[in-house]
């Protein structure tokens, strides 16, 4: 059996966001754990806004969309803009509206994990639960962890995660959507 292959949808329009340093450990867990990986941060979710007519015409779409068809998994995070999740994380998520007549709808039978980031407590667990609502109405199979990250108290670097149990929680989380993306794969 190949190895599952797991997105990563997340970031913002700042580099080494907290919201993309936290997908990359997620990813890296992944990785970790023998899937293959690949992350649409910040850069690559720089969209125009999802518009059905011409969503075929822009490239960095194109390729979204053609990694979500592929995807076993899903590990999405957003940063909390007003106590909701980001709209560059929901135009880009808006995008997948491509896939609604493919023979596996949307993230049909995808596992999903989901990442809610902000500075303080309130904003992260307002977001981390409307990316498992918006992973739900994509079909997708949410793993039973989600993660909600307080970004002015912890922090991520290269090594890792200033708050262990947080860098554990994502750990656990990457790994439930290996595991469920293994046992889901087609054949």
């Amino acid at each position: 059996m190949s190895a599952p292959f797991i997105i990563g949808i997340g970031g913002t329009t700042r580099p080494g966001s907290s919201s993309e340093q936290a997908l990359q450990l997620a990813l890296a867990h992944a990785r970790k754990l023998g899937a293959e990986t690949k992350l649409f941060g910040g850069d690559e979710l720089q969209m125009p806004m999802y518009d059905p007519a011409t969503a075929n015409e822009n490239e960095a779409a194109r390729v979204f969309i053609e990694a979500c068809r592929r995807a076993d998994g899903v590990i999405m995070a957003s940063p909390c803009y007003h106590g909701a999740v980001s709209g560059l994380v929901k135009n880009a998520l808006d995008y997948t509206e491509e896939m609604n007549k493919d023979a596996r709808v949307y993230f049909d039978g995808r596992a999903i994990g989901s990442i809610g980031l902000g500075y303080g407590w309130q904003g992260p667990g307002t977001v981390l639960s409307q990316l498992r609502a918006i992973g739900h109405a994509l079909r997708g199979w949410n793993v039973p962890l989600g993660v909600a990250v307080n970004s002015a108290v912890v922090k991520f670097t290269a090594e890792g995660c200033s708050d262990e149990n947080i860098g554990k929680q994502i750990e656990i989380m990457a790994g439930q959507v290996v595991q469920f993306a293994k046992s889901m794969k087609p054949a």
